[in-house]
């Protein structure tokens, strides 16, 4: 996952301790002027190292999948993270400035050098403390994004819809639990499910959205919308079950309503509606009955929804 391996993004005052801490430590291995010009070096090196690690370490947004940069944007203002790479950006090229200016005055007696070191370093230390905010914005954004599990865009992604109690935790369970692979997502509280399934050699992923495409959209908050913007780069095809029999305590009208909603969201792709808990009730026009408690058709499902996506791997040219 792109954001899994962000390094820890040091504070201002960590930053300006660490190099001063350093600069001392090599100016008493030196002594008169060359100490002042090893400080200066040392100090500057390592402000301006660490700041530009800072910012090579993300990801272009630009070249990022639409589909991770929605994903991002449901945790953290994409504009403003950008925003602070590029002032830490330029803090790293401004600490490299500064130390060409300042090599270029260290001349004369030792007490004269000194003094336009310190004058180096205090304005080598402004220029980290007036990128402090920015510092600790992309820290925390590491924080938010750190938590997205490893997912993969290119593979085919089945997103599993529905009210509350129509049994879409029960199926993906169901049809994943067997593999182990389970993840969460921190959208809601929830979070959302993220399962794994094969056929013929090819790996499915299979998405739960609990706190998220089980209500109306006006009935969502600006995160969760933006994680379904998200999800629509994601899904190849959407499964949505609906309960007949009404034990969900929503009426099937209303689960119709959501279904054509989301239908409307998802217009690229097949949107398959499901009929869940068929033992009990199959009053409702579907494409496809099930049970899961009863074991009944899980595998159709499954199977319709891998055919309705089609996927065909990439074969490498033969020539």
């Amino acid at each position: 996952m792109i954001f899994e391996d962000l390094p820890t993004t040091p504070t201002s005052e960590e930053l300006i301790d660490k190099a001063f801490s350093r600069a001392a430590r090599a100016g008493r291995a030196k002594s008169g002027f060359e100490a002042q010009q090893s400080m200066l070096q040392t100090a500057s090196n390592i402000l301006s190292d660490n700041l530009q690690n800072v910012t090579t370490a993300w990801p272009d947004f630009d070249e990022v999948d639409p589909f991770y940069y929605e994903l991002a944007h449901a945790l953290v203002d994409v504009d403003e993270v950008r925003q602070s790479l590029s002032e830490v950006t330029w803090a790293s090229r401004k600490v490299a400035e500064i130390r060409g200016e300042y090599q270029g005055r260290l001349r004369g007696d030792t007490d004269t050098a000194r003094k336009v070191r310190k004058q180096a370093f205090a304005r080598m230390a402004d220029v980290v403390e007036e990128v402090e905010d920015d510092l600790a914005r992309l820290g925390d954004a590491r924080e938010q994004l750190r938590k997205l599990p490893d997912i993969d865009p290119d593979e085919p992604t089945i997103v599993v819809a529905g009210y509350p109690n129509v049994g879409k935790s029960s199926f993906v369970n169901g049809v994943t639990n067997a593999r182990g692979e389970t993840a969460s997502y921190p959208f809601t509280t929830k979070g959302i499910g993220v399962g794994h399934f094969h056929r013929d050699r090819i790996r499915y992923q299979i998405v739960d959205t609990p706190g998220l495409l089980d209500r109306p959209a006006d009935e969502r908050n600006d995160i969760e919308s933006q994680a379904i913007s998200a999800l629509e780069h994601l899904a190849d095809c959407v499964l949505f079950l609906v309960d007949a029999s009404g034990d969900c305590g929503y009426p099937l009208d209303a689960q119709l309503e959501l279904r054509d909603a989301v239908e409307g969201d998802f217009e690229a792709v097949p949107v398959l509606t499901v009929c869940n808990k068929a033992d009990r009730s199959r009053d409702v026009e579907a494409d496809h009955y099930m049970s899961v408690a009863e074991g009944e058709n899980v595998e159709g499902v499954l199977d319709a929804a891998v055919e309705a996506i089609g996927y065909e791997p990439e074969l490498p040219f033969d020539g």
